[in-house]
């Protein structure tokens, strides 16, 4: 294996996918510092909107790596951070070079700018993956150049632009994926499929999107709830896909207070939101396809009997990444267009 920026860069990448859809709406950005030519500090991510940026959560850890029993461990707001490594750095970066997934933010806002916290920090190079588009955020490179910073754009820059793309397409419309559970033959019933550290990553991305969408037919046989509960989150808002209107209100996902719930064959609804999951199976898959950008298979290691795609369902995907959840796996995948 060759040890180089693009190196680096993979496991900078692989960190933000951990957290992919769940910065929303922030993108999912990774970070890794690596002192020298080859010691890896740190490998971090930004993990949740309005928490440390990917490089502040990447600067402290490589700080702490040296300085192990140092005050910084207690810190844990960004500003704090900001402000505690521009004061106590003491040139330790200085032969650092910074690996990030997406162009160091300019701006300040429910976080500190992390260009200016690198300017102050001045390691000896910064390698960017992806520029940022957004307005508020763009420049960070400018910023660090004019402070003598060597910097490097474009490393694994159509990984990196994967990775952005449902902040790019909830930014500027509507990001709607797909949502399956599965066993290694493609079985979608017959019982609890997920373990219950899949089904808590599900409730967390419940708590995260904007709508849930789910057909009429798996409505009245399952009886869900559809709520965030394994993470004690809040229950997004419903939309069941159905021609008939009429179900039994005695459903838990009707119970649920303060829940919006729409009936519905309208698919325009959807450009209502910026960040919408589809729950179901093949049938519904089949008949949305057209609709969505991403499908995210939950594979569980195990074969069985029952449903699976058996002919009714035609589609064409490119694997974008995937990663385990405990013992199952998750794939990402974005729709081929034909």
């Amino acid at each position: 294996m060759k040890i180089d920026d693009k190196f680096f860069m993979k496991l900078a990448i692989n960190e933000a996918w951990k957290y992919q859809f769940l910065t929303y709406p922030n993108p999912s950005v990774g970070c890794v510092v690596v002192k020298g030519d080859s010691e890896i500090l740190s490998i971090e991510a930004h993990k949740e909107v309005g928490k440390a940026h990917a490089e502040v959560n990447a600067l402290k850890e490589a700080f702490l790596k040296y300085h192990p029993n140092d005050v910084l461990k207690t810190l844990s707001n960004s500003f704090e951070i900001h402000e505690y490594l521009i004061k106590h750095h003491n040139d330790f970066f200085n032969d650092c070079t910074i690996y990030v997934t997406l162009e160091p933010c300019n701006h300040v806002g429910k976080t500190p700018s992390c260009a200016n916290l690198l300017k102050q920090l001045k390691p000896k190079r910064v390698v960017i993956a992806h520029k940022d588009m957004n307005n508020q955020a763009k420049d960070g490179q400018k910023t660090l150049e004019e402070a003598s910073i060597e910097c490097e754009v474009g490393c694994m820059k159509k990984e990196a632009y994967d990775l952005l793309y449902p902040f790019l397409k909830w930014n500027s419309g509507t990001f709607i994926f797909y949502k399956m559970a599965q066993t290694l033959n493609g079985t979608i019933d017959g019982g609890k499929i997920s373990s219950n550290q899949t089904l808590a990553y599900v409730h967390t991305l419940r708590d995260r999107i904007d709508l849930l969408v789910i057909g009429g037919n798996t409505v009245r046989t399952d009886r869900p709830t559809l709520d965030a509960r394994y993470v004690v989150g809040t229950a997004p808002e419903v939309l069941i896909y159905s021609q008939k209107t009429i179900f039994d209100t005695q459903i838990p996902l009707f119970k649920i207070p303060n829940r919006k719930v729409t009936i519905s064959d309208d698919l325009f609804k959807l450009l209502d939101y910026k960040f919408v999951m589809i729950e179901g199976g093949y049938t519904l898959l089949e008949k949305l396809k057209e609709k969505i950008d991403f499908l995210i298979l939950l594979v569980t290691p195990k074969i069985r009997n029952g449903l699976n795609a058996q002919n009714i369902i035609d589609m064409d995907f490119e694997i974008i990444h995937e990663n385990f959840i405990g013992k199952e796996k998750i794939i990402y995948l974005r729709r081929k267009v034909k």
